[in-house]
């Protein structure tokens, strides 16, 4: 479904000022040999770059901010308080699911588990004494029955009997609760015992180490974070109103300096349906292959989700908008001639074309309709006109003349992508 925003903002990269730089570095040079052709003339003729416009939709996109996560990611706390004794393990280390990473002292741990060993066989004994009495009064209850049956017994006799033999099952049923109590104590202080070892929960990479040999920590003091860094989750956070058109699937695409490329696709991978009962918003989680172990755990990144298209309009690269400072508007600088016909043919080894015959240049404010991350629509410009890419601080406020050289998108895509180390190389060449 087509839908219009008139604004729809989503910040340019940072290597687009930088390539801006570049090109008017380059332009300038341009600039320099068109005005030894032209010392007659009363003013400097600059030289600018242009490309031709085209129609098409731009992808919606929401701009989000998203928290890098290793894939389970756990804080690893101890169980007991205890006195460190050894750490085995250190930042970066990769370890495998049940590895030890800390010991703990074990000493008055091992003597609990022994007091509470013997606590339970001596109940044990007593379990048993208490059973083998309830079997002796159980053959004498028997014996005096049989005497009662042939009234060689007394009532009293009978009913005593029965009375001893009701407190004998009840001194084997608290024995054999004495004995569970203490069985449960001696497999606690076991497990006490155990926790003197802290082993890793899941197979990964150790980091935020906190754990020194003397150090006497407890169930709240955190030792180390782990998990595994080949494979991240991204967290971005989504207001109720997001949740109207941003679904589960969508394509998207983590933005980050740390990536080789600048960016990484993905899908959205899940919403939490619960949301936050003052703030209206929830989570989202983005899985992201990390083979190379690139983003980090605690990175911050943009993440743009893509949600549907814009509706049809003249599209331009960023970098052909401009403030212009004197009227306060954002346009462009067009030209509606054919460009080409006007260069002598020739191209350069990048293949870009030649220098034009000075060309007149208007400024004509637009709307912008939509915004991407290289591109923008507009309404103002027609479809095949030529609009000034670099070098528009060098004309007038409303109109100038400059050379024209005409480039292709990929070219002025090439420029918008550069990152300071391609800028450094290109200032040097």
């Amino acid at each position: 479904m087509k839908m219009r925003y008139d604004v729809f903002s989503i910040q340019r990269p940072v290597g687009l000022a930088l390539a801006a730089l570049a090109g008017l570095l380059m332009l300038v040079a341009c600039s320099e040999k068109a005005g030894e052709n032209a010392r007659g003339e009363n003013r400097l003729i600059p030289a600018v770059e242009a490309v031709q416009a085209r129609e098409g939709t731009l992808p919606l996109t929401q701009r989000l901010s998203g928290v890098v996560k290793a894939k389970n990611q756990v804080a690893i706390y101890p169980q007991i308080s205890a006195v460190v004794t050894e750490v085995l393990v250190t930042d970066g280390q990769t370890v495998n699911k049940g590895e030890p990473l800390v010991r703990l002292r074990d000493k008055e741990f091992r003597d609990r588990l022994r007091q509470a060993t013997a606590n339970q066989q001596i109940v044990a004994a007593q379990l048993r004494q208490a059973e083998a009495r309830l079997r002796e009064i159980e053959a004498e209850l028997k014996r005096v029955q049989t005497l009662a049956a042939q009234e060689l017994s007394s009532p009293a006799e009978l009913e005593s009997m029965q009375t001893r033999a009701v407190a004998a099952e009840a001194d084997v049923e608290l024995a054999r609760a004495r004995l569970e109590q203490a069985e449960a104590n001696a497999e606690e202080q076991k497990e006490n015992l155990s926790q003197t070892v802290i082993r890793a929960p899941v197979s990964g990479s150790v980091g935020n180490r906190d754990a020194e040999v003397g150090m006497l920590v407890n169930p709240n003091r955190r030792l180390f974070t782990l998990g595994q860094l080949d494979n991240v989750q991204v967290e971005v956070v989504l207001t109720d109103h997001m949740l109207h058109y941003l679904e589960e699937g969508q394509r998207s695409e983590i933005l980050s300096g740390a990536l080789p490329q600048g960016l990484a696709p993905a899908a959205l991978s899940r919403i939490s349906p619960f949301l936050h009962p003052v703030s209206h918003t929830t989570e989202a989680e983005i899985d992201l292959p990390n083979p190379e172990g690139y983003l980090k755990p605690g990175m911050f990144v943009t993440v743009d989700i893509f949600y549907g298209e814009s509706e049809r309009a003249t599209l331009l690269p960023l970098s052909a908008l401009y403030e212009n400072p004197s009227r306060g508007e954002t346009g462009v600088y067009l030209s509606k001639n054919t460009l080409i016909g006007e260069t002598s043919g020739k191209s350069d080894d990048d293949g870009r074309l030649a220098l034009t015959n000075p060309q007149g240049l208007t400024f004509v404010a637009v709307d912008v309709v939509a915004k991407g991350r290289m591109e923008a629509g507009v309404r103002g410009v027609d479809p095949g006109d030529w609009v000034v890419t670099l070098g528009q601080n060098l004309l007038g406020p409303d109109s100038g003349r400059a050379r024209i050289r005409p480039v292709k998108w990929d070219w002025v895509q090439q420029l918008q992508n550069l990152q300071r180390e391609d800028l450094m190389e290109e200032v040097v060449r």
